[in-house]
């Protein structure tokens, strides 16, 4: 696991590399190295999981001619490597990036296709009359990387952070103008969309390529789903139970000690159930101190006993929110909504705390068998023959659109007012496409709202504190047959997540199985109070001076919020006060003001 960095086509001083190292060093702190040459330079930091003595970065082979950065976990590397050497290839150590670039030599761009785990890949090859960039990314988008380029001086710069990226020199201090009405529309950027003028992240399961002097040119790698022709869910649910089993095993391996995250919800008991099966495991849950609503760690622990896990029960004081927001909200990088953010920062650095390096946890498992309750809402408007679409995307936001623009100033209103907060092909797949409105809703959530919205936040807030998150749920053998599940083994009536309620069945305590679904999550609501003091650093930040600065949100229209807040506190309020707030720390941090637009430049 690593950060990796570079430029192409471009000037950059080792000073320009130095800077980005250190910028991300956080998410490597073992080791680092960069290589450069005429017009390309490339990097990394290491966080050392695998060979903790091998795998020094760059990679190289073929004397030199292939070098690869590489960022993530290869699980079938010790395969990949006996079929290597058997083609004649040589390896320094056991280190499981270090088979990339023979795989690059033997297949060229396909050599991804070979590749069993989660990755962000760098590879520069000079054995052309022109050097060639690859950059190559997941299935399903794990590892993000960023990247901007430079179409008038055909550059191209990427990094696994943001601020790294913008740590280049000559990159665009500007923002995406539209982004604020995007971000409370959808909670966080979309697609390659981020906050930053010019800079988009690579797709999941995409590979980008550009030779010297041209232009990238970028390939998706189509995902294929599995048909077992299933008819009920018992079948469904005794292969993932397999499979699932198997992935978790296999994730378990590491040269460093290795923990699982469990929040109390059926995903991540699962998951902590079938690591036990492996050995003794630790396992880790986050609470807040005080007295709050759905608390969660009774369901954790009584998951962990099940399981014979040795518990953690990590406990946090919300008196510190103020200082560990603006922490969360750096290393993203750019605003997300969820106040989880909050709980996976403080519970990751508890995690790595205690001397683990790794960690299992349940993520995905909603998007990819049918968890949440506005796809129930959605199937079950659409099979009555009744709209979906609209309640759906409201489902998706910070609160609904009538409300959002209701917060605007006139000239952001307007300036918003024909701007889609999510890309126009997106919406009409999403309203339009082939295949039921369900199958539509997972397509959507699995391609675009889990690697923006969760992936990119767990990854980021892991190696924050130089933890490895590891996903058994995003493994192709599990994402596969759950993409090819007939709507009825996903949602049928009241019952979300059948195929794998079906697959718990008996690994689990039956407490966790029968309990209502509820999000891991701060519960805000009752946090954002009056007399508390994440409540009085929200109204220092949100104050109308700041808001008149920023000139996309009305002041008048956010103190009406805070009333309301203080009078009849409801989820819908505080989470609009969470999310501007959240946002307004991170316009400060990066120091981006907003551009003004005016009216009159739409209506040109």
């Amino acid at each position: 696991m690593c950060r990796i960095f570079g430029y192409f086509n471009a000037t950059a001083s080792p000073n320009d590399l130095r800077t980005a190292s250190a910028l991300q060093r956080h998410g490597g702190p073992d080791a680092s190295g960069s290589a450069r040459g005429a017009g390309w330079g490339i990097g990394s930091n290491r966080l050392a999981i695998v060979d903790l003595d091998g795998g020094q970065q760059p990679y190289e082979s073929d004397g030199g001619r292939i070098r690869v950065v590489f960022n993530g976990e290869i699980y079938n590397h010790d395969a990949l490597r006996a079929r290597l050497r058997g083609l004649g290839h040589v390896f320094p150590d056991r280190c499981d990036g270090g088979v990339l670039p023979a795989l690059y030599a033997e297949y060229g761009a396909g050599f991804v296709d070979h590749l069993d785990g989660m990755y962000a890949v760098a590879v520069v090859d000079l054995r052309g009359e022109r050097p060639r960039l690859l950059l190559a990314t997941d299935h399903i988008g794990m590892k993000p990387l960023y990247y901007r380029w430079d179409a008038a001086g055909r550059s191209l710069h990427f990094s696994s952070e943001l601020s790294a990226l913008l740590g280049f020199g000559g990159m665009s201090d500007g923002i995406w103008d539209a982004g604020l009405d995007a971000y409370l529309a959808t909670k966080t950027p979309f697609g390659e969309q981020t906050f930053f003028d010019g800079v988009r992240v690579l797709p999941p399961s995409t590979t980008m390529t550009c030779e010297l002097g041209e232009t990238p040119r970028t390939v998706h790698r189509p995902q294929q789903p599995e048909d077992h022709g299933f008819t009920g869910a018992e079948e469904a649910g005794a292969l993932v139970r397999g499979r699932l089993r198997e992935e978790v095993g296999r994730l378990l391996v590491a040269d460093v000690p290795v923990a699982v995250i469990t929040s109390g919800g059926l995903d991540s008991s699962l998951v902590t159930s079938l690591a036990a099966e492996h050995g003794p495991v630790h396992s880790f849950n986050i609470a807040y101190r005080g007295d709050w609503p759905f608390d969660e760690r009774h369901f954790a622990r009584e998951a962990a006993e099940r399981a014979g896990t040795t518990h953690h029960q990590v406990e946090i004081d919300p008196a510190g929110f103020p200082g560990l927001l603006e922490d969360v909200v750096w290393h993203l990088g750019q605003p997300n909504a969820d106040p989880i953010t909050l709980s996976t920062h403080a519970l990751f650095a508890a995690v790595r705390d205690a001397g683990f390096k790794v960690a299992l946890t349940g993520d995905a498992a909603d998007e990819v068998f049918g968890g949440y309750g506005r796809m129930r809402a959605a199937a079950g408007a659409a099979g009555a023959g009744q709209a979906w679409y609209g309640d759906y995307l409201d489902a998706l936001g910070v609160l609904p659109a009538h409300r959002r623009h209701g917060l605007y100033t006139d000239a952001y209103r307007a300036f918003v007012e024909d701007v889609p907060p999510l890309p126009a092909d997106v919406l009409e797949r999403l309203r339009e496409g082939a295949g039921t409105v369900l199958e539509r809703i997972s397509a959507f959530e699995l391609g675009h709202r889990l690697p923006a919205y969760h992936l990119r936040r767990v990854d980021h807030l892991s190696m924050a504190s130089s933890v490895e998150a590891r996903l058994p749920f995003c493994q192709r053998s599990i994402i596969a047959p759950g993409r090819g599940l007939p709507d009825a083994l996903r949602i049928r009536g009241g019952g979300v997540k059948r195929t794998l309620y079906a697959a718990a069945s008996g690994l689990v305590p039956d407490t966790v199985l029968n309990r209502p679904k509820q999000p891991f999550t701060l519960p805000v609501t009752a946090m954002l109070a009056p007399g508390t003091r994440l409540w009085e650093y929200a109204r220092d930040m949100l104050a109308a001076a700041r808001l008149k600065d920023g000139g996309q949100l009305d002041a008048a229209a956010v103190a009406a919020l805070f009333a309301a807040q203080a009078d009849t506190p409801d989820d819908t309020t505080s989470l609009t006060l969470w999310a501007l707030l959240v946002h307004e720390v991170w316009r400060e941090l990066f120091r981006r003001p907003a551009r003004r637009p005016e009216p009159t430049a739409v209506a040109a």
